[in-house]
């Protein structure tokens, strides 16, 4: 027997129609890469939003299309997520610090059609554009007085168009975007979403035990609209009748603490780098955040300092996060159960240092090398699976990808335990995990003992050959502005915090670490970089 409920699709035009309707006056406040702050409501964003769409349409824009962006985050780079999305063609958001060759390599991948791009990215576009094979339409997403001679420009678009549009029927399971992960082994895999499937992790993004957002929040992300749907914030904030916050190009610390503090933003999320550029502005200014409440971290593990010097400086609490671009990306957050309440400080903290539980719409599993599921004891370290319905199923135009099993899971990469109450905890991905005499060593728990030292801002766990042991733990640190610190100090504070035969053989100081397109630290980097020069343990 079926039920004798409406079928109304779930689609993504939906979302802004909403907003325009309920929070037609709640703000979008940009930061524009022209200079000046630039401010609308949402019935103002619907309304371009379809102007838009008609203007994509008479570019001669399909439903199926691929229409490319190379572009921050912006109110124009908002608009496209549902002007593009709402005539059923799809978004595909390019990481501009991907390198140049495997911008194009992406952009002829998906076969984009039109290319919109920040004016920032004129050179950019001007150096590779004839290289792409499929773009025919290339967009500037400025005015015509800012865009490059002979280039259309996104306002004159606009202009030839009203927003007397009615937004065609569209199948649910469409595609709506694309984003191609970083690519740090081999070419960019491209990610598929769907409108199903990005309104339903909209919907389970905003929850109490998520994000926990509402129409009181201002939203600020700092993960750009470009990677992953900027953790699929654009959606969740007009879901919700959110003040949404974009904060352009700008994410040097100063930057972020200054429009976070003018526009009284509440929650904020992105990597941690990000965090720890804000965290050393206001400790040099002395300043302090008085109306974040939530900072969500994602990206890669944050230290159990970095996580106290954040909520000392930004005022609100930390929810870590794990997630991927095949995950839409939430996969788990890390939000304390009511046996929590009465948890000390210190305990508060170690449990922050967990990736997060498991919320609906997403299934864990932990398999051994055999590939037996472990059990949930908080010590069984194993490969981490997941799926559901803002999970990938397949890679983008890529048959046969390993990393999709055949009981219908996918295959993350990462080392993990849960624990009985459900957090996960990442011990390494299993391309960093170093083995060392045939045993594991976790370079997240290096990185977090080195990093409770007050002077140390960063750090990187990479193995090296021993001829003994195969491999030793090697660790590269970068220090906070104004500090000092003598390397075997740094050694002897992480040798009293871990087990003895995990402690490095060296702790090397370095001016900086390298950074990927998504503000990872890229340990294969180190690591070639190490191989080159031949580096090997002393130890005997």
């Amino acid at each position: 027997m079926l039920a004798l409920m409406m079928d109304r699709p779930l689609t993504l035009p939906s979302i802004l129609e909403h907003a325009a309707l309920y929070h037609g006056d709640r703000e979008v406040v940009t930061r524009t890469v022209e200079g000046p702050i630039h401010r609308y409501g949402y019935r103002d964003a619907l309304s371009r939003a379809k102007r838009m769409a008609k203007a994509l349409l008479a570019l001669g824009v399909k439903p199926g299309d691929r229409v490319a962006t190379l572009a921050w985050s912006t109110h124009r780079h908002f608009e496209l997520y549902f002007a593009v999305t709402g005539i059923g063609a799809v978004l595909h958001t390019i990481n501009p610090r991907l390198h140049p060759d495997q911008v194009v390599w992406v952009a002829d991948h998906a076969e984009d059609s039109v290319l919109l791009f920040d004016i920032t990215f004129s050179d950019l576009v001007a150096e590779i554009g004839q290289r792409m094979t499929t773009v025919k339409t290339f967009v500037a997403m400025t005015d015509a007085a800012h865009a490059p001679t002979g280039v259309a420009a996104y306002e004159d678009l606009l202009a030839a168009q009203d927003d007397d549009f009615a937004w065609p029927d569209i199948d649910e399971r469409s595609a709506s975007g694309l984003c191609y992960t970083s690519g740090t082994t081999g070419n960019p895999k491209g990610v598929l979403y769907g409108h199903r499937s990005t309104v339903l992790h909209a919907l389970a993004l905003a929850l109490p035990d998520a994000f926990d957002l509402s129409a009181r929040d201002v939203v600020m992300p700092c993960a750009q609209m470009y990677h992953a749907n900027a953790w699929c914030t654009p959606y969740a904030a007009p879901l919700v009748g959110a003040k949404l916050v974009l904060p352009g190009r700008l994410l040097d610390g100063p930057s972020v603490a200054e429009l976070a503090a003018g526009e009284e933003v509440t929650f904020v999320l992105g990597v941690p780098t990000i965090w720890v550029g804000v965290a050393d502005h206001l400790d040099q200014t002395g300043g302090r955040l008085t109306s974040v409440r939530t900072i969500a971290i994602g990206g890669s593990a944050p230290t159990a300092a970095l996580i106290s010097r954040i909520e000392e400086r930004l005022g609100g609490k930390v929810r870590q996060i794990w997630g991927m671009t095949e995950t839409s990306p939430l996969g788990v957050i890390n939000t304390p159960l009511p046996t929590h309440a009465g948890d000390t400080p210190e305990a508060a903290l170690q449990r922050k240092l967990k990736q997060g539980r498991g919320l609906w719409g997403v299934d864990l599993r932990i398999r051994g090398d055999d590939g037996r599921e472990l059990p949930r004891d908080g010590k069984s370290a194993g490969a981490l699976q997941v799926r559901g319905p803002w999970t990938a199923s397949a890679y983008f135009k890529q048959d046969g990808a390993t990393a999709f099993t055949a009981d219908g899971w996918f295959d993350t990469g990462d080392i993990a335990t849960i624990d009985p109450e459900g957090y996960l905890r990442l011990t390494d991905r299993a391309k960093d995990v170093i083995k060392s005499g045939g045993e594991w060593i976790s370079t997240l728990d290096l990185e977090d003992a080195v990093c409770s030292h007050p002077a140390v801002a960063m750090a990187a766990a990479v193995g090296v050959p021993h001829p003994k042991w195969d491999e030793r733990p090697l660790l590269l640190v970068t220090l906070r502005p104004g500090q000092g610190a003598d390397p075997e100090d740094l050694k002897a504070h992480v040798a009293a915090r871990v087990a003895k035969w995990w402690t490095p053989d060296e702790v090397r100081i370095v001016e900086a670490l390298p950074i990927g397109p998504t503000g990872k630290v890229l340990k294969r980097e180190l690591r070639d970089a190490l191989a080159t020069q031949g580096a090997t343990s002393s130890r005997g």
